[in-house]
């Protein structure tokens, strides 16, 4: 009985000081990544000082019922036009998710500003921006981005600028949190973000190549390259 407990206890002791190291390891990987990020996080007064910005990368997310920006989505764009009436740069580069032909959140994104009175030709758009990873990845070898602005919400901004920033962009972040969201969405947000940060410190590691790359299309050039339909 006493050799029985004995194990038990070892068991335990192994289990705890496991759970221990994760715990302290999580937290430092996420103190890391929002720690290196944090001081190019800026204020749109602050873009606006910036100079020779190669462009404004909007970050997608979900497109209800593919026709509706969700009110992240919305938020992001907003503060993306924005700085770019600010003159923060004279180039958008909308990056998410067009990888199906019933969902498309890069064009939705390049129509709103276009019905606000953006020339078509200087909003350029990345279909495979799967993830953050991947739309930073691109945007430096597809695009041939040096220097940008990193438009999405705040809980999501360092790990953006992170990433970026790990693969050669000089970047800067600013926030789009311009209303209060749900509860039940912050909170699972941040959750998942958390473990975001694990993830994505690892693949920068690494620096695998994207889902797909391609032909490159110079943010200096025409946006026309990067579209797939017509806009007036």
């Amino acid at each position: 009985m006493k050799s029985r407990h004995k194990k038990l206890k070892t068991v335990l002791i192994v289990f705890c000081t496991l759970a221990l190291c994760g715990a302290l390891l999580f937290g430092a990987i996420n103190g890391i990544v929002i720690g290196q990020s944090k001081p190019y996080i800026l204020s749109e007064a602050d873009c606006a000082a910036l100079e020779d910005i190669d462009c404004i990368l909007v970050l997608g997310c979900a497109v209800w019922n593919n026709e509706t920006l969700s009110p992240m989505l919305r938020d992001r764009v907003t503060t993306g036009l924005s700085l770019y009436q600010s003159g923060v740069s004279e180039k958008l580069l909308m990056s998410g998710d067009h990888g199906r032909e019933n969902y498309d959140e890069v064009n939705h994104m390049k129509q709103f500003f276009v019905d606000e009175g953006v020339d078509p030709e200087v909003v350029f758009l990345d279909h495979a921006g799967f993830s953050t990873y991947e739309s930073m990845y691109r945007a430096r070898d597809i695009f041939g981005v040096k220097r940008a602005v990193v438009v999405t919400q705040g809980y999501h901004l360092y790990r953006a600028v992170y990433i970026a920033r790990a693969l050669g962009i000089e970047a800067y972040g600013v926030a789009s949190d311009l209303q209060d969201y749900a509860l039940y969405t912050t909170v699972r947000n941040a959750v998942r973000e958390s473990l975001a940060r694990i993830k994505d410190f690892a693949i920068c590691l690494v620096k695998p190549e994207p889902t797909y790359l391609g032909e490159p299309i110079p943010i200096s050039g025409s946006a026309s390259l990067s579209d797939d339909k017509e806009y007036v």
